[in-house]
């Protein structure tokens, strides 16, 4: 289903409800999570159902305040935005105030152990976002930015949806409707149960006994940690340049330091990763000498190893239930909030036009989370190749030089530059950058820079 697609006319509707199941006027809808899938699939939930004349209650549970900051306000993601979900939103009508963007970003930065490149963005257009997913750090001096979480939740509230601020200690089916029982509350039957909860969460314990055929996602540990630098000096230092690394460090695959607006995020996906792994990358060349002068390791402001979700779950829907965003199927390693996005609004799409039965799901929702799900498959090839560039010394110098020799060129002949941009940013479908990968005009600029490279070493001139 095309992600873009927002509603069709009554009648084509009722002419495709397939399973018997369907949202009509006075349905009720519980949405568990109000992260960037939960409020995404609110608001355009309540969007379409306003724009059919079908008037039905929303309501969601969140224990977070996004208000505030620390833990108890983060969603825990390094909080990058692709500028291809800015532009599907503001072509929605959603447009990100500068309260919400801490700080565009133009550049990226590449560092490897034989060099840095910086690497502008290979057409205008191509530009992300850096924002925070709570409130801050738990060290914030001054409020200045919006949570970028906060301000979704309060657009789907603004559309008219409930919050209801309490944790949900369990799931239960009566009748075939879901019923949603909180701490301090009594058990809630709904028509439409939306579960948008991380892979953080205790997904399996509310799940568990309701004999669905849902299996929660495969993940991996990551590493996020915030470092008080003062805004002068990100500026100064860093400046609107994410910085990427590139290093022959074992289990280590992608590790960046991203600038906001007094703080630095530092975030690193891998195998398994350990404080042996972290100590090992805080404290080599690469990440000292990107960092402001005076600055150590230790102390920071906040620090954390979430999951993320690197294998989607196994049917993600039942009657009356979808799974979307992070426990269901997201972009690997990328994009996690341009995942949310299309997740969300294609379960919407669903359930409003088509109905909310298992069938209706299979058929209209699960082909966005295959067509995630296989270019993810795609992706891990890329990460495999870039795996192998990591690890040859010569290779690493390689790249370097095409990516270098490139920057002065016109967009389309910056081929490494567009590959390393869509890679690092998860603006390109994995597919897509496999394609560039394979194009002869590729293949043959990066051997021949491959075979200088490794000329280069064999003579001892590198």
């Amino acid at each position: 289903m095309d992600s873009n697609y927002l509603f069709q006319s009554d009648t084509d509707s009722e002419d495709q409800h397939s399973g018997g199941l369907t949202l009509d006027d006075g349905s009720q809808v519980a949405v568990i999570g109000s992260g960037p899938a939960g409020s995404f699939f609110s608001y355009y939930l309540l969007e379409m159902a306003e724009r059919l004349g079908v008037d039905i209650r929303v309501d969601i549970y969140e224990s977070r305040d996004f208000s505030r900051p620390a833990p108890i306000g983060c969603n825990m993601c390094g909080g990058i935005i692709s500028e291809s979900l800015v532009q599907n939103l503001a072509s929605d009508g959603i447009n990100l105030p500068p309260s919400v963007v801490q700080r565009g970003i133009d550049s990226y930065v590449l560092h490897m152990d034989v060099g840095s490149v910086r690497i502008n963005t290979p057409v205008q257009e191509k530009r992300i976002a850096a924002v925070t997913r709570g409130s801050g750090p738990r060290d914030i001096k001054e409020m200045r930015w919006e949570s970028f979480d906060g301000h979704l939740q309060a657009l789907a509230l603004k559309k008219g949806a409930n919050l209801i601020r309490d944790r949900v200690a369990s799931v239960s089916l009566a009748n075939g409707y879901p019923s949603v029982k909180t701490r301090r509350g009594k058990p809630q039957p709904y028509d439409l149960l939306s579960v948008a909860v991380g892979v953080n969460s205790q997904i399996e314990s509310l799940f568990s006994g309701l004999d669905l055929v849902y299996q929660s996602p495969e993940t991996t540990k990551t590493f996020i940690c915030e470092y008080y630098f003062g805004e002068e000096t990100i500026k100064r230092e860093l400046g609107d340049s994410m910085h990427v690394f590139l290093l022959d460090i074992p289990r280590l695959d992608f590790a960046a330091v991203i600038p906001k607006g007094d703080y630095a995020t530092v975030c690193m996906l891998g195998d398994a990763i350990d404080d042996e792994l972290v100590h090992a990358f805080l404290n080599s060349d690469e990440v000292k000498g990107c960092m402001p002068p005076g600055w150590g390791s230790e102390p920071r402001s906040c620090r954390c190893l979430p999951r993320i979700n690197v294998n989607g779950a196994k049917q993600p829907f039942a009657d009356r239930i979808v799974f979307i965003g992070d426990c269901g199927v997201t972009r690997l390693y990328k994009d996690g909030i341009g995942a949310a996005y299309r997740t969300a609004k294609s379960a919407a799409t669903t359930a409003i036009l088509h109905g909310i039965s298992s069938q209706d799901f299979e058929t209209y929702f699960m082909p966005t989370c295959r067509s995630i799900s296989t270019d993810n498959t795609i992706g891990k090839i890329n990460f495999v190749a870039t795996g192998q560039i990591k690890g040859l010394r010569f290779a690493r110098r390689a790249l370097l030089n095409m990516t270098k020799d490139e920057q002065n060129k016109a967009g389309p002949q910056r081929r490494m530059s567009m590959v390393l941009w869509d890679m690092f940013t998860g603006s390109a479908p994995y597919k897509e950058i496999l394609i560039r990968m394979l194009h002869p005009a590729f293949i043959l600029k990066f051997i021949w820079s491959l075979i200088g490279s490794l000329w280069m070493q064999i003579s001892g001139t590198a």
